[in-house]
């Protein structure tokens, strides 16, 4: 697996705490050549079985840059290597798409999060409905797997916005939804007006339960045609992180590059070591099979994580299945985790 950082905007969403920087395109030009040595620096064995292109904004980069980019890591991908690239839906032409096309790019993801112009506006998202779906029909002249992106629990949703959100994208023709609960971060506008989030539980899970009704759930936030990529994190395989504020796992331990873009020019193969023991370990195992579709082998349980994992088999929670754990409801993910493990 390769994760590849883009980190450059036109603009910053209000609740967007991503690696991405609205005043540093000057550095676009220079940012190759720090991707291209890092990756030549890289440990490589295998061909990708995914690659995934995000940001940060990729499509603020030209077709040139990625024409660079595809003859770098050519010899480690082929037609069974699954590449997803983001978008942004105000910035989509259809000649980009093609030429991606060529490059080997064979899914897109769109940030849409909502077909409702005032959310939108809401959001701080620099695209309008209009603009979403003149990109979303253009992608699909292109390509057969295509993904947006949805935000739901904001102060202006209802029932009627998120069911209109979901028809739309439904009648489109796109492959895959990525829903996600708006989260309030530091060092994001939202941050100083949580109340822009709306508490509301009932609400959440009828959303998501109206997804699952057109597109079957693996993931906590993600339903649709199983993306290789995503589940990749789930299963804890490693990958690798090329770009500025990108993370990384070597299969023991994760790391991470300089966050700053002028910084990761200058020092591309600077890599922060995060070491992960064996509990650690375990606990990721547990808590990302608990909210997929990838469940988790029994075995890594003690005698008394096994005996409480018994009970929330015995209560319905939790179903086994040739000695894999899996969960019936990954919204519980974190609430069985804990209970399993303390």
């Amino acid at each position: 697996m390769l994760y590849i950082h883009i980190p450059f905007c036109d603009s910053k969403c209000f609740y967007c705490a991503f690696n991405s920087y609205t005043t540093k395109n000057y550095l676009k030009k220079d940012y190759f050549n720090a991707l291209k040595i890092q990756f030549e620096n890289e440990k490589k064995t295998n061909k990708f079985k995914s690659v995934f292109i995000g940001g940060g904004t990729p499509s603020v980069m030209d077709l040139d840059f990625y024409e660079k980019l595809f003859n770098l890591i050519s010899p480690y991908i082929d037609k069974n290597t699954e590449i997803t690239i983001e978008s942004n839906p105000n910035s989509t032409k259809i000649e980009w798409l093609k030429g991606l096309k060529e490059f080997g790019v064979n899914r897109i993801s769109f940030g849409v999060q909502s077909f409702d112009d005032e959310k939108l506006k809401f959001l701080g998202r620099n695209h309008s409905s209009k603009s979403a779906l003149l990109s979303i029909e253009n992608s699909l002249k292109v390509f057969d797997n295509v993904n947006l992106d949805l935000i739901y629990a904001t102060k202006l949703d209802n029932k009627v916005l998120l069911q209109n959100d979901l028809d739309i994208a439904v009648n489109l023709g796109i492959s895959h939804i990525s829903a996600y609960s708006l989260t309030i971060e530091k060092n994001t506008e939202f941050y100083k007006t949580p109340e822009k989030r709306k508490e509301n539980e009932e609400l959440e899970v009828w959303f998501i339960n109206k997804i699952k009704k057109y597109f079957n759930q693996y993931e906590i936030s993600n339903f649709g045609k199983i993306c290789k990529h995503n589940l990749g994190y789930w299963k804890l395989n490693p990958y690798i992180g090329l770009g500025a504020g990108a993370v990384g796992y070597d299969g023991k331990n994760r790391y991470y590059t300089h966050k700053l873009p002028e910084d990761y020019i200058k020092d591309p193969t600077f890599k922060e070591i995060e070491n992960l023991n064996e509990y650690d370990k375990k606990e990721e195992k547990i808590l990302l099979g608990l909210r997929s579709i990838v469940g988790f082998d029994m075995n890594i349980l003690n005698e008394e994580e096994k005996r409480k994992c018994f009970n929330l088999i015995d209560e319905k929670r939790l179903f086994l299945k040739e000695n894999r754990v899996f969960s019936n409801d990954f919204l519980l993910a974190d609430a069985l985790t804990s209970y399993i493990l303390f």
